[in-house]
C-alpha cells in the first residue's frame, strides 16, 4: 500500500459514520427470511455505520428504480446498498434499474468483487455476477449479488475499507 493510500485510509477513520439505505431485491425472500439484508445491516453497523432504512422489493425494475431514486434524494442517506437481482435470469433487473440512474459508474467495484469472488468463492462462476456501483445525485449506490457469501465478500473485502473515503469524495 502506498503512503498516500495509507494516509487516505487513516484520515477516513476520523470521518463520521456513513448513513446507508439497504434494499433487498428478491422474489423468494420475505423480511423474516432476508438473511443477506440482515447481514448487510450487521456488517455495516459493526463497522460503525448507520442503517437509516431497509426495504425488500420483488424483482420489479420500475419499483426498484423509483425507490433508489427517492433514496438518493434523501438528505439522511449517503449510500444505497442493494443485494439481489444481479444475475443473468430474465427476472434479474436490479443492474438495469440502478445503472440507468447513474451519474457516474465505478467499474472498479464490480471488477474487484468478481476477481475476489473468482479467487475465494465460486471460481469461474464469478462471470455470472453483474455487480455494479456508481453515483446518483452525490450518493454512492452499490448493487451486489443476493447470497450471504457475496454480501460478506463485497462488504468486508471491497466496500467497508473504502466506504468513508468514498462518501467524503462524493461530498467534495
Amino acid at each position: 500500500m502506498s503512503e498516500s493510500t495509507a494516509c487516505h485510509r487513516e484520515d477516513s477513520t476520523r470521518l463520521p459514520p456513513v448513513r446507508c439505505a439497504l434494499v433487498t431485491v428478491s422474489d423468494s425472500r420475505t423480511e423474516a427470511s432476508d438473511e443477506s439484508g440482515a447481514l448487510m445491516a450487521h456488517l455495516l453497523e459493526s463497522a460503525g455505520h448507520l442503517s437509516v432504512s431497509r426495504a425488500l422489493f420483488k424483482n420489479d425494475e420500475q419499483a426498484v428504480r423509483s425507490h433508489v431514486r427517492a433514496l438518493a434524494d434523501r438528505d439522511d442517506v449517503d449510500a444505497v446498498l442493494l443485494t439481489g437481482g444481479t444475475g443473468l435470469s430474465a427476472r434479474d433487473r436490479t443492474v438495469e434499474a440502478v445503472r440507468s440512474l447513474f451519474d457516474k459508474e465505478m467499474p472498479g467495484f464490480g471488477e474487484i468483487f468478481r476477481m475476489l469472488s473468482f479467487q475465494e468463492q465460486v471460481g469461474t462462476a464469478a462471470i455470472l455476477s453483474r455487480a455494479v456501483a456508481g453515483t446518483i445525485n452525490g450518493r454512492l449506490v452499490v448493487s451486489m449479488p443476493g447470497s450471504k457469501a457475496a454480501v460478506e465478500l463485497a462488504l468486508t473485502r471491497v466496500l467497508l475499507p473504502e466506504l468513508r473515503h468514498l462518501v467524503r469524495e462524493l461530498k467534495r
